[in-house]
């Protein structure tokens, strides 16, 4: 099976059309923007360090246990069905830079979708916000054979946002299907972007 490309808004089914499906990675990557030097060698800036988040969310959209926000200060959220693969601080290098595996057997029943977030570390103090990052995107893989089933690139200009509502898994009728978001926001921690969803 080929990848799916999705463009921001479009959504997807994901056990639907994939029988057996039970396990997924989301994998998110990015790239900072190549620093243009000038003629005495310019300014060196600080790593970008983006963090991956889940929130898992019940029907009304809120976060209603601090274990159901998968972080790299909390990686694994009640029953394991959702386990972050831990912090990368550069975005330097080849594929994905953060995954977050999700067991959709193990997701309890009282949350309805998992939300997919990146957020810039320690942004406010280092002057950082996601106008300084290129090449950005989400994608979802087959948990059993890592075959990429679908890919949405981040590709809006968000010069000034400093965390990014990436996507969603979300139930629908006894099925998961994905929504591509990609929607830019102010949040300088996890923490502070998990408040606006209790």
């Amino acid at each position: 099976m080929s990848t799916i490309n999705l463009v921001k808004g479009q959504k997807i089914d994901l056990t639907k059309g994939n029988a057996g499906l039970t396990k997924v990675i989301v994998g998110l990557g990015w790239d900072p923007v190549k620093q243009s030097r000038g003629f005495f060698g310019g300014k060196k800036q600080a790593n970008i360090d983006c963090d991956a988040s889940a929130l898992l969310l019940n029907e009304n959209g809120k976060l209603t246990d601090v274990k159901n926000l998968v972080c790299f200060h909390n990686k694994t959220s009640l029953y394991n069905a959702v386990v972050h693969s831990g912090d990368n601080v550069t975005g330097e290098g080849e594929g994905d830079d953060e995954q977050i595996e999700i067991d959709l057997v193990k997701v309890p029943q009282d949350v309805s979708k998992i939300l997919v977030v990146v957020n810039i570390y320690d942004c406010i103090n280092r002057k950082q916000d996601f106008g300084m990052i290129q090449s950005a995107y989400i994608r979802v893989l087959n948990g059993s054979n890592s075959n990429e089933l679908i890919k949405f690139n981040l590709s809006d200009n968000y010069a000034g946002k400093t965390a990014l509502i990436c996507g969603e898994l979300y139930r629908h009728g006894g099925e998961w299907k994905f929504a591509a978001i990609g929607e830019g926001t102010q949040a300088a921690h996890i923490n502070q972007l998990a408040e606006q969803y209790k």
